[in-house]
């Protein structure tokens, strides 16, 4: 689907969210072995926990408050069968210094590459638990397995109308993402002190 086939009912632009990080222990290597637990081998970010279990990272407490903006989130589907996505949209350059860019620098490995190195999947994890947050407080009934859509990370300098090229079946400029309903139900668990879900 294009962004113009969601109506201004089913898009919420500029999701404004906060809430307390309330785990005193929590720290950005839990972060990292969630990550790890939860993402599969074939997963496109699945080199990502170990970016982020790096030493001058991993030590630093999750602890106050996270306060953000999600770009938009977009309702796919009606009822109990809606999922909703998260938008966050990007102008990153993926060109070589030395080259004119085009769309077809944005595939999905330099994309899945572009994401890691700015920490993109910890921000899209973030955005996530506050989505699901969102909507455990205003979607009845509400099943995460079934409504947490994923997310697209719009590289807008990647993307070319409907016409864009899809090698193998990825429109260039597209990012889409999929953390799990058990990973970001875990997030959620280890930020506010929870239990966290097996």
């Amino acid at each position: 689907r294009t962004l113009r086939d969601f109506s201004p009912a089913d898009r919420l632009a500029e999701m404004d969210f906060e809430f307390a990080l309330s785990n005193p222990s929590a720290t950005v290597a839990d972060l990292a072995h969630l990550l790890e637990r939860h993402l599969p081998p074939g997963d496109p970010l699945a080199a990502y926990p170990a970016r982020l279990a790096n030493p001058l990272l991993a030590g630093q407490r999750l602890h106050g408050f996270l306060t953000g903006s999600i770009d938009a989130v977009l309702r796919d589907g009606d009822g109990a069968a809606a999922r909703f996505v998260v938008v966050d949209y990007k102008t990153n350059w993926l060109a070589p210094a030395d080259e004119p860019l085009t769309i077809g620098h944005y595939t999905r490995a330099a994309m899945a590459e572009a994401m890691m190195a700015s920490h993109y999947p910890l921000q899209a994890l973030l955005y996530s638990v506050a989505l699901h947050r969102f909507l455990a407080t205003r979607w009845r009934p509400y099943e995460p397995e079934r409504h947490l859509g994923g997310v697209a990370y719009l590289f807008v300098r990647g993307m070319a109308g409907e016409h864009t090229p899809q090698p193998d079946g990825h429109p260039l400029g597209v990012f889409t993402w999929k953390p799990s309903a058990d990973l970001v139900l875990a997030t959620s668990a280890l930020l506010a002190g929870e239990e966290t879900p097996s």
